[in-house]
């Protein structure tokens, strides 16, 4: 028996569901394999000797401002003064969005150098390059509307500690004892730097990739042990020409342990803990921002093992165990578990405004064991590895300085390989790839708002022509919105302007203005063009699903609703009209989509000025065509309707069914 039409069709969505479903889980994999490739004697047994160790900050999203929470430059300062002299570590990585660059009513953005001139004055009344080494990187508020490395807007150039010296990407190096440490800055912003919303993803171009592997090969040629790469975007927010990208350079590079980054501000809220392990064998760490949440990170490099903790400003003592390591944070690739088993002691990093008073740790239910100072932040205490060999453990540590702040912290580890789970937000958000599920959104919704009306358009002339039955419902809902659907897809003019304005935001330009400094641009979904620069499409394809979400999706049905109420009006021809009540409430729907396309309108015309707000397509003149809409479908001449009643009112047998049981009163009910 062979298969129908349908038939098939379900198996070959079958097939394609499972592909994507099994695409997806094998992007959100986090099991890198061991790498068997590193010389056994590069591990140094945990002992407890200083030697061999580095702890370093970050901060991240610092969002210094002109017009909102003062607060924020004056906890800056704290850090600066009071976190900077209590921890005293080796490297501050301060990763992007130094200043807001927004403008007083938050809709527009340009640089600004006050705030720029504040960032400037806080590390220089801290002295902050005598006491630790400040490596800086621009985030994409700190390149809103700069044309280019040389504007007289890159105010990152002449007030950042490295942004003289390195303008983009970077790398340093620094030697403690006989451990070299390197620290390699990616900077993927757009340049030119477009204002706001349009500089939401990084792009790694050519010149920046050829940089970034320069910086690579200088690092693998000459002496080094340990590599940290570090910027503003996640790896799922950049972009790179080709299939080499920036997650793939990092993962090729053996020393590398960890990239870290800002820019998604735990996603509001909804991801506090934005951790995950990449498939290329390195670590990812997005750290919440300053702006909001007040947090910094204190990670530590202890015999080739990296530790993390993100922390409070403000929060006392600060607790750090480096040995054993967390079991979630184990990377097989890097780390190897027999340098644990054959460790001595327990090793943790404390600090506090004051002086450590002391510090006891518990191991499972065993008993309290005092540690011991042995240099600067460095506890240790003796203990047996080979009494947690199997599954996982819990280790208990408390801490309490001379003034009574105290500390209480837990963390499990695992000395048989014993993996704990990252969440499945943060995989998504850490890696997937932002520009193509931005894509699939906007192209999905794009479909999805055309391909139904061109079906049901097809389905008319099947019917018309005698080819088809018509499809028979039961009076439902259903029934109903495919009726009122179908009759919108016989009126040329209603159904034309629908279809191809989503059409046209795929392939149009969506505003032509000034879109960076004084350089006219244009905006397409696919890219931008400006000062003789192409910027490929990333974030264009999120601002095009909204519209589709908020105005395009929303007028169709609006549209259905309309029309076919002029198509009972033709028909029926009661001449009773609507109460004032049953008026304000038929013409609710399509005010409240008006009105929020209004306010996006100038919102946009606040962020890119008049020229882009009149030449644009994508929100100045989506008004247009939807009043002229609305006023054509209640005011369709009875010539238009005539499509609709040779299927909707005239039955298969050719009996007048024009008097169904379709009253005023029912039309005035339905609204």
């Amino acid at each position: 028996m062979g298969l129908t039409k349908i038939t098939v069709g379900v198996l070959l969505s079958m097939v394609l569901l499972a592909i994507f479903f099994a695409h997806i889980v094998n992007v959100l994999s986090t099991s890198p394999l061991p790498n068997d490739d590193i010389p056994k004697e590069n591990f140094i047994s945990f002992t407890d000797s200083s030697d061999n160790l580095l702890w370093f900050l970050q901060i991240s999203d610092i969002h210094i401002s002109l017009f909102r929470d003062p607060m924020r430059i004056t906890e800056f300062r704290e850090f600066c003064h009071l976190t900077i002299n209590a921890i005293k570590p080796s490297v501050v990585l301060a990763s992007g969005d130094l200043t807001d660059a927004k403008t007083k009513d938050s809709i527009g953005s340009e640089q600004l150098e006050g705030e720029w001139k504040h960032y400037r004055d806080i590390l220089d009344e801290s002295n902050i390059k005598k006491r630790t080494l400040w490596l800086d990187i621009r985030g994409n508020h700190d390149n809103f509307n700069v044309g280019s490395p040389l504007s007289k807007q890159n105010y990152f150039t002449n007030y950042s500690i490295q942004g003289k010296e390195h303008p983009r990407s970077y790398r340093y190096q620094i030697k403690k004892r006989n451990n070299v440490y390197t620290f390699i800055g990616i900077d993927a912003c757009l340049e030119p730097g477009p204002r706001r919303p349009f500089n939401f993803i990084g792009h790694l171009d050519d010149l920046e990739v050829k940089e970034l592997h320069s910086l690579i090969l200088q690092t693998e040629s000459g002496p080094n042990n340990y590599t940290v790469f570090f910027g503003h975007f996640p790896t799922s927010c950049i972009l790179s020409p080709g299939n080499d990208n920036v997650r793939d350079i990092i993962g090729r590079h053996k020393p590398g342990l960890v990239y870290v980054c800002g820019h998604l501000h735990k996603l509001g809220g909804l991801i506090p803990n934005m951790y995950t392990l990449q498939q290329a064998g390195f670590l990812e760490l997005e750290l919440g921002d300053w702006k909001d949440n007040r947090v910094y990170r204190l990670l530590a490099i202890d015999h080739g093992f990296l530790s993390f903790i993100d922390i409070q400003h403000r929060h006392w003592p600060v607790v750090l165990v480096t040995n054993p390591k967390d079991a979630l944070f184990f990377n097989p690739s890097k780390e190897n578990l027999d340098v644990i088993k054959n460790s001595t002691h327990i090793r943790i990093l404390a600090f506090s405004l004051s002086t450590i008073d002391y510090i006891r740790v518990k191991l499972d239910s065993e008993n309290w064991e005092y540690c011991k100072r042995v240099k600067g932040p460095l506890f240790v205490t003796p203990w047996n590895p080979r009494k947690f060999l199997h599954g996982l453990h819990r280790l208990e540590i408390y801490v309490r300085d001379v003034e009574g702040r105290e500390k209480y912290e837990t963390q499990l580890f695992a000395l048989d390989g014993t993996k704990l789970s990252f969440g499945i937000l943060p995989k998504i958000a850490l890696m997937s790839n932002a520009s193509i599920l931005f894509q699939t959104m906007f192209f999905v919704t794009l479909s999805l708002s055309i391909v139904p009306l061109f079906v049901i358009r097809y389905l008319h002339r099947l019917v018309a022509g005698g080819q088809m039955v018509k499809p028979k419902l039961r009076q439902s809902c259903c029934y109903s919105l495919l009726q009122k659907i179908w009759i919108l897809c016989t009126v040329d003019r209603i159904f034309w302007p629908i279809v191809l304005y989503p059409l046209y935001l795929a392939v149009g330009p969506w505003t032509i203005g000034y879109l960076v400094e004084n350089h006219l641009g244009a905006v397409f979904a696919w890219g931008i063009f400006v000062n003789n620069t192409f910027l490929p499409g990333a974030f264009t394809y999120a601002y095009g699903f909204l519209q589709l979400i908020t105005f395009q999706i929303p007028i169709t049905f609006i549209m259905a609703k309309m029309v076919h109420f002029r198509f009972q009006e033709i028909t029926i021809k009661t001449g009773k009209g609507l109460s004032f009540k049953n008026k304000i409430f038929f013409h609710l729907p399509f005010s409240i989509v008006f009105v929020m396309q209004v306010i996006m309108a100038y919102l946009f015309w606040l962020a890119y000025g008049t020229l882009a707000f009149i030449l644009g397509p994508l929100r100045t003149w989506s008004l247009i065509l939807a009043a002229v809409l609305y006023w054509q479908s209640l005011n369709l001449p009875e010539k238009c309707t005539r499509k609709a009643s040779e299927i909707w009112y005239v039955s298969s047998s050719g009996s007048n069914v024009t008097q169904e049981n379709v009253d005023r009163s029912a039309i005035e009910k339905s609204n």
